[in-house]
């Protein structure tokens, strides 16, 4: 009896350590990036609507850019926190080609790391859009133009030389009844 009575004060008291989530005991959760992957590659190519295609209808195509980003978030809580929203903003040199969102929840125990990928597909003629409109005077700024900055980035990111930056990344925790957004940038490769 004395035994089970031993065991018992035992695992409650280890359930006692992880604590109830507060505003002043809530730290922090660790949003790094841990890898940039290129997931397929199929070069650098644009053709306008003019192009008599083989097959279907003509029009504006471009070569896409499927790109996987996967972050460690590591919980340095004694209790279990949910991730319940996650989006960020990707950028090549000092322009934005993409936002992204993951709207998957999971939960990351106390003390540990888990991991999460998103998924992006950046295409040339978004891109080039996006340049050719609302960065007009940046690019011009820099002294090139939309079509050098768009094979430059497309031709070096199967190797890397060209740095993938996030900004303006926020991630959403909730434990209980306490929730937090934390911001995070990261640049790969770093």
């Amino acid at each position: 009896m004395a035994l089970i009575v031993g065991m018992g004060m035992l695992f409650a008291s280890c359930a006692g350590m992880q604590g109830k989530p507060t505003a002043a005991n809530f730290k922090d959760p660790i949003v790094a990036l841990d890898s940039v992957q290129v997931t397929q590659y199929n070069g650098y190519w644009y053709y306008g609507g003019n192009i008599k295609p083989t097959k279907g209808m003509a029009g504006n195509n471009s070569a896409v850019l499927p790109l996987s980003f996967v972050f460690n978030i590591t919980n340095p809580n004694s209790f279990p926190v949910q991730l319940d929203g996650f989006g960020f903003t990707i950028t090549f040199e000092d322009f934005d080609v993409n936002m992204v969102n993951a709207y998957e929840t999971q939960w990351i125990p106390p003390g540990k790391t888990n991991q999460i990928a998103v998924y992006s597909i950046v295409d040339v003629r978004q891109v080039l859009l996006s340049l050719l409109v609302p960065n007009a005077f940046k690019v011009k700024e820099k002294g090139t133009n939309a079509w050098a900055l768009l094979e430059k980035w497309w031709t070096g990111i199967a190797e890397y030389t060209i740095p993938i930056h996030v900004k303006g990344g926020s991630a959403t925790f909730i434990a209980g009844s306490e929730q937090k957004v934390i911001p995070f940038k990261a640049t790969f490769p770093q």
